[in-house]
């Protein structure tokens, strides 16, 4: 037919085009949507062969747990059980926003979303596009970052196009996204909180609705010895979000020393500088990064995916400073940096 959507294709949003994406969520289909952190890439979270195809189109192992996305805090009792009160405040002060929850999950809510774990992580996204879809749904959408796995998260509809191309029934154009990095997230599965992913939500203002302080990962202090090692979730592995091009994140101070070394061994080198100035000399691609925190995590994937299509043998990223707004940044340019250079078997 004249009208068909094409497959993979992108999608003004339009109460039409929210209708078709709908019907093929509830065909166990799949759906790029916009959020306010980054693209999802959606499936029904109540059909396993759903998440399988979630898992295949991203070429993700399957043990790793998605988030689910909810339509409003209202539905929390249909996917976790045993919800405790921090739970209730947190979902009062940050959703809609980008704060995932980890809770004990309910009966009914299907291993292949869990990663088999008893615990499932929620939030209620603000994306007024990402809303229109769940209220319309009137379920949860199950939506890690639509991109193949490791690689660096869309913040655009054009993102998820390039990376997932037909493995994808319709992406709905929501525009750039406003936050640009993943969600926090805060484990409230166990006695003590802990933020097992930074974002935009801090450990501060967590600590300033719940009362206490939540333990960050990779802290010092270990957990008690009867508690249970914390749930297995997104973005936790040492690589992630990384470009083709490999990347050393460098300290300021010594920034333009590798650059001249790099350059005097004839690389062709990118640069993602935030406080310092481009040298004079050298011929160099040389990428200016906002001071702001809020602003440069708005620019950081679109930034990388820009620098990594340069056709460079190396990008050099200035690193932000270790203050608690960066952590999240710092988060994943870490982790980008330890996955880069690594190339795609497909």
């Amino acid at each position: 037919m004249a009208n068909e959507p094409v497959r993979g294709g992108i999608a003004a949003v339009t109460p039409r085009a929210i209708a078709q994406a709908v019907d093929l969520l509830r065909a166990g289909d799949l759906v790029g949507l916009p959020t306010e952190t980054v693209y999802g890439l959606g499936g029904d979270a109540l059909n396993p062969e759903a998440a399988r195809r979630i898992f295949a189109a991203k070429d993700r192992p399957a043990d790793h747990p998605l988030i689910v996305h909810l339509p409003d805090a209202e539905q929390l009792p249909r996917w976790a059980s045993s919800i405790p009160k921090e739970a209730i405040a947190l979902a009062r002060a940050f959703w809609p926003g980008p704060l995932t929850m980890i809770l004990k999950r309910a009966p009914g809510v299907p291993d292949e979303v869990t990663g088999g774990q008893d615990t499932v992580g929620l939030r209620v996204p603000s994306h007024p596009v990402a809303l229109a879809l769940l209220k319309a749904f009137d379920s949860g959408i199950a939506a890690p970052s639509a991109n193949r796995f490791g690689r660096i998260s869309p913040t655009t509809a054009g993102h998820v196009q390039q990376e997932l191309g037909e493995r994808v029934a319709m992406i709905l154009d929501g525009g750039a996204c406003d936050v640009g990095i993943e969600s926090t997230i805060i484990d409230l599965s166990r006695s003590t909180p802990e933020i097992l992913r930074p974002g935009a939500i801090t450990a501060d203002q967590i600590a300033a609705v719940i009362g206490r302080q939540p333990r960050l990962r990779g802290d010092a202090e270990p957990a008690a010895p009867a508690e249970e090692a914390a749930p297995r979730v997104s973005g936790a592995l040492a690589a992630h979000y990384a470009p083709r091009t490999p990347l050393q994140l460098v300290e300021p101070a010594v920034l333009l020393g590798a650059l001249a070394q790099s350059l005097a061994a004839g690389l062709r080198i990118v640069v993602l500088a935030r406080t310092l100035a481009r040298p004079e000399q050298g011929s160099v691609h040389w990428q200016q990064a906002p001071l702001d925190a809020a602003a440069y995590a708005h620019d950081l994937y679109a930034t990388l995916r820009d620098l990594d299509a340069a056709g460079a043998d190396l990008l050099l990223v200035e690193a932000p400073p270790p203050a608690a707004e960066w952590r999240a940044i710092r988060d994943r340019l870490g982790r980008a940096a330890v996955g880069s250079g690594e190339q795609d078997e497909t």
